[in-house]
């Protein structure tokens, strides 16, 4: 496996991000367009609204599928990131970072953390700012 840095590690299921939402999306589409041609039809309007309806619910499920856990897994780094941070200099993370910003601050060394926490506090920095500022690259395997 290559070293994790700022280019890669971005992680992207093909079969979860491209060919499931792909699948998702026509199926919708085509459950709308032939719950269109059934607008006349009444014996077949009731299954196409509801192949329409259903559809819609696998594609919201799908979406909160990948949502929750994410928003767990952020709390989890955040507590660890404020455990870090306070093993490190006896004080709690700055109340004014954001959950985006401390899920970013994950990758940054032990030498290079507190500095950049406190930058990133102070200057409000894009979690894409913080992470592109990182020198020693710390990976994180795990996220999902």
């Amino acid at each position: 496996m290559s070293t994790q840095n700022y280019a890669n590690h971005a992680k992207y299921v093909t079969g979860y991000h491209i060919i499931l939402f792909l699948i998702l999306v026509l199926t919708f589409i085509g459950s709308v367009v032939n719950l269109y041609h059934s607008i006349d039809d009444h014996q077949r309007l009731y299954s196409a609204a509801l192949i329409c309806v259903l559809t819609f619910c696998v594609l919201l499920l799908s979406f909160y599928a990948r949502a929750f856990p994410l928003k767990a897994q952020d709390r989890a780094i955040r507590a660890e990131e404020n455990l870090r941070h306070f093993a490190m200099t006896g004080k709690l993370l700055d109340p004014r970072l954001s959950a985006l910003q401390i899920v970013a601050l994950r990758f940054a060394s032990d030498g290079e953390f507190v500095a950049l926490a406190a930058r990133a506090a102070n200057e409000n920095l894009a979690p894409k700012d913080i992470k592109q500022a990182v020198k020693t690259w710390r990976a994180d395997e795990y996220r999902v």
